[in-house]
């Protein structure tokens, strides 16, 4: 088996209820995901598997894909440096700011109407 979508590991089943990946850092790196665990909002990780690996990522029982509950005292932490460079990483974020640097028609427009805000402020 090769890379395990961290959406589709729920497992202990009788435990977990909801997977919301917060960070996928893709084939042979981790995940960082918000897990219902008990009805109780926890954080979990895992290194997925990788292409090319016979493994299914770490942790795991019994040859199942499972998540490690990160402490309470660590999540805070954890999940703000998660957020941070899931923001960096974003790749549709990435790609629309190309795509808005590439568009002069649209920088133009923009241009205009900020200018004519500040006009608009500048005659009070």
């Amino acid at each position: 088996m090769s890379y395990v979508d961290p959406t589709s590991v729920k497992s202990p089943k009788d435990r977990i209820t909801r997977v919301d990946v917060i960070l996928d850092k893709g084939a042979g790196k981790w995940s960082l995901a918000e897990l219902e665990w008990d009805g109780v909002k926890v954080l979990g990780v895992r290194w997925n598997g990788a292409k090319n690996d016979n493994g299914i990522g770490n942790p795991q029982s019994r040859g199942v894909p499972t998540w490690f509950v990160i402490p309470e005292e660590l999540e805070a932490a954890v999940r703000e440096r998660a957020e941070e460079l899931a923001a960096v990483e974003d790749p549709v974020l990435i790609a629309g700011y190309k795509a808005m640097a590439a568009d002069s028609e649209r920088e133009r427009e923009a241009e205009e109407w900020t200018e004519a805000l500040t006009n608009d402020y500048a005659a009070r």
